[in-house]
């Protein structure tokens, strides 16, 4: 019998936290084009694991709570590394993008209680509109659009096929034609194409659909890692990007 290859939440986390560690590593410390490339398949296996943990956290309150607290402590780490500054109102950090999709998962699913479909239908709607002026009103890293990618891997959640491509043309969507970017000139073969590089974005769903619920590796130290590394690895960028500077 053969046995299938997964990814377990474990790993999904680690690799995420790669790719955004890479990101980083370019706004600063390396000027290396690739690593921004790599960087882009770190925000949707993040927003999807936020939906796979509204299924699994045992404290729906507390994951909540865990995420709010989390988002408040990285603003500093993330406005030094964003603008070299302790406060500023003008962007916000990922988490905030994160939460505000899990509190409107919450609403989606407080409405289900109804059991009247064109309310939960309504309520959907709503939140998806809600959920993408929200996020360029708080003005939280990757606004609406990344509110709405949280959203596409809760509407979409699960193995069949309409789930994959009702994932795969979202998020098409999502970072081809609405985020878009700078485009690099490749030569393949000897032909020369452009490369978006928001576009990169995509290839998350390689790992992602690797992943079949499989928890993998896990202690609350492993966990309160995953948490800390956002603020932590920023404020550890910042400071080597500064030594660097002044030597």
């Amino acid at each position: 019998m053969t046995k299938k290859y997964d990814l377990s939440s474990a790993s999904l986390h680690i690799l995420a936290m790669f790719f955004m560690f890479c990101d980083h590593l370019w706004g600063t410390i390396l000027p290396w084009e690739w690593l921004t490339c790599v960087g882009r398949l770190a925000f949707p296996i993040f927003a999807f694991m936020i939906v796979e943990g509204y299924y699994h956290t045992h404290n729906l309150r507390r994951y909540i709570l865990r995420l709010l607290i989390l988002a408040i402590l990285s603003e500093i780490p993330f406005n030094l590394l964003y603008v070299g500054t302790l406060f500023y109102l003008f962007h916000q950090n990922v988490i905030w993008t994160f939460l505000i999709g899990l509190l409107l998962i919450c609403l989606i699913e407080h409405s289900k209680k109804s059991g009247k479909k064109w309310i939960v239908c309504l309520v959907s709607f709503a939140a998806i509109v809600i959920g993408f002026l929200a996020g360029f009103v708080v003005i939280s890293d990757y606004y609406g659009t990344g509110v709405l990618t949280v959203l596409v891997f809760y509407f979409f959640r699960g193995r069949k096929w309409w789930n994959f491509l009702g994932q795969l043309i979202c998020l098409y969507v999502i970072n081809f034609e609405m985020l878009g970017g700078l485009y690099y000139p490749i030569i393949l073969f000897g032909h020369e194409f452009e490369l978006l590089r928001q576009g990169l974005a995509i290839l998350a769903l390689i790992p992602i659909w690797l992943y079949r619920g499989r928890q993998g590796y896990h202690t609350k130290a492993f966990q309160y890692f995953c948490y800390a590394f956002y603020p932590v690895h920023m404020l550890l960028i910042v400071l080597v990007w500064k030594s660097l500077l002044h030597s």
